[in-house]
């Protein structure tokens, strides 16, 4: 499969291009290569299911889950399913070479860690597709990126990723299926099906890119449900709306969504921290399209959820509180919005991450 250089921007946009079906056929005919950096739920579920004669996949993994891939392949559980795929599993990123997508499906804090290791699979085609919580490294950088531009001292405060990562390499993802790993080297799909991709480099509202578009036909012909965004922040937003309101009080808490929602105490708070999110993403010239009372009655219709956060922490592993929530109020601080609701949260979820060991400094 090839990904052209100028696909991304500039001439790319806007020009009339083959259908799906015809971009989807096209790319079967040379199995795309996709290398899949970090082998847990989000990892498995996508790569698990591309290795089924979608896609060339291999994996970076270590330890039991390395183990487990080689010996006895990669498990994936969904819908009462359960897909057994062979892929190429490797401790180091040199055994394999340029890839055309490098599938980063790592905890946010783990990306600063991982982006100078992966350095062998990125070629001037390649696309990097970070599959990530919060508000991901990209979001401030690129020639369209919204003010305030420039790197964001809480997702790479010393440039380590974007200095790894060309800007130019990365199409964006926003991921809403809920997975879990209760083994190594095995996916069980909870939830949730909508995945988005979506062009970093692009001005709001342009064309989708060839690249993009192709990216796109990859995962819809292996049976994911994917949309391609021509305004990739705002999809980021929308799942922040939520993210950053029920993560950090479900760890303070330890409590699911539905009892959090119930509590009208707890239910202000929500809908106090969403108007801050929401404000600080206006500044931005974002609309999420959707208020605070709406946002939270999605997430009540889903029942007992416990958050990625929560069960971060019941698991012992760090938590994600630097993309999904520190990001929100530097953004806001830096842009001069009131985030005094979102701050106080901060603190204490940072507090009781740090006297937990739950903090990754």
């Amino acid at each position: 499969m090839s990904f052209e250089a100028g696909d991304a921007r500039g001439a790319g946009y806007g020009r009339a291009g083959p259908s799906t079906q015809d971009i989807f056929i096209t790319m079967t005919q040379t199995q795309t290569t996709v290398c899949v950096v970090g082998a847990g739920a989000i990892g498995g579920f996508f790569g698990a299911r591309l290795a089924q004669g979608f896609a060339d996949v291999s994996v970076i993994a270590r330890g039991a889950t390395l183990t487990a891939l080689q010996q006895r392949g990669w498990i994936r559980e969904s819908a009462g399913n359960r897909e057994v795929a062979s892929v190429r599993a490797v401790p180091d990123a040199a055994e394999l070479g340029i890839q055309d997508v490098v599938l980063l499906a790592v905890k946010a804090y783990a990306v600063r860690d991982v982006a100078p290791a992966i350095a062998p699979l990125i070629g001037p085609q390649t696309i990097v597709l970070p599959m990530l919580n919060g508000v991901p490294w990209w979001f401030t950088l690129g020639a369209h990126a919204l003010p305030p531009a420039g790197p964001l001292a809480s997702t790479d405060p010393d440039g380590v990723i974007a200095r790894a990562i060309p800007i130019d390499t990365v199409v964006g993802a926003v991921v809403y299926p809920a997975c879990s790993s209760p083994a190594p080297g095995i996916t069980r799909h909870n939830s949730g099906s909508k995945v988005v991709f979506g062009e970093p480099g692009a001005a709001a509202g342009a064309s989708p890119s060839p690249r993009l578009l192709r990216l796109t036909a990859l995962f819809r012909g292996a049976g994911f449900d994917v949309e391609a965004s021509t305004d990739i922040r705002t999809e980021v937003w929308k799942k922040l709306l939520g993210n950053a309101c029920f993560n950090p009080v479900s760890l303070l808490t330890g409590a699911a969504t539905d009892r959090l929602i119930d509590d009208p105490a707890i239910h202000r708070l929500f809908v106090a921290m969403m108007q801050e999110t929401i404000a600080v993403g206006a500044a931005m010239r974002i609309d999420p399209g959707i208020r605070p009372l709406e946002r939270i009655a999605v997430t009540r219709k889903l029942g007992n959820v416990k958050t990625s956060m929560l069960q971060d922490a019941e698991a012992g592993r760090p938590v994600e509180l630097d993309a999904i929530l520190a990001a929100v109020t530097e953004l806001g601080n830096r842009l001069s919005v009131t985030v005094g609701t979102l701050d106080a949260v901060l603190a204490m979820a940072r507090m009781r991450a740090r006297t937990d060991g739950l903090m990754k400094e």
